[in-house]
């Protein structure tokens, strides 16, 4: 089966499934999805965002063998694969901050406290960056995948490996904590 590297007809699952055979293939899911990948981890990791981007297409394409191959779209599979590196990132982080905290004799606490919100408030503002630091990260990840992934629920349920209702619960709950954070005199008594 040969495949033309400009043919937009093909499915995401045909595409990884012809680049077991030939890896040069799978430019085309990088072309399809680079994009949308990109400006979710730069929109969560800043600068750094672009360094993870460009793992996640090196961690998908080491483990297309593992792609469900009933899914035909593999932007589901990338974002679940860059929340993790994500994820990774931020306890990597913390766990660096909390280091240089018992190097430095600082307050260890604050600087790891603080790692989520230097890092998100690069690309927020600093209040919706401090009520995303409050969130637990499955309510966090599915908020944005939802929201800077463009994902449908059925996505985010995809990508986080959970059901469609549990995801729809997660950003409802998502939701109105940060706009509760946000706009605090709204709430009613």
């Amino acid at each position: 089966m040969l495949i033309a590297n400009t043919d937009t007809h093909l499915t995401d699952a045909a595409i990884i499934v012809a680049s077991q055979r030939d890896p040069a293939l799978f430019a085309q899911i990088f072309d399809r999805h680079w994009t949308r990948i990109h400006r979710y981890c730069v929109s969560r990791a800043g600068a750094a965002g672009e360094d993870i981007a460009a793992e996640t297409f090196r961690v998908a394409l080491d483990s297309r063998r593992r792609f469900d191959r009933s899914r035909v779209d593999a932007g589901p599979w990338l974002f679940g694969i860059a929340t993790n590196l994500l994820r990774h990132r931020l306890r990597s982080e913390t766990r660096r901050t909390r280091a240089l905290a018992r190097l430095h004799l600082h307050d260890e606490a604050d600087l790891a406290d603080g790692a989520l919100d230097r890092i998100e408030a690069e690309a927020l503002g600093p209040q919706v960056a401090a009520a995303l630091a409050q969130l637990s990260p499955k309510y966090r990840d599915a908020l944005l995948l939802h929201v800077w992934g463009d994902l449908s629920y059925e996505q985010v349920a995809e990508a986080t490996h959970v059901s469609v209702g549990t995801v729809r619960s997660r950003i409802h709950r998502a939701r109105s904590y940060v706009r509760s954070a946000l706009h605090p005199e709204e709430i009613l008594p």
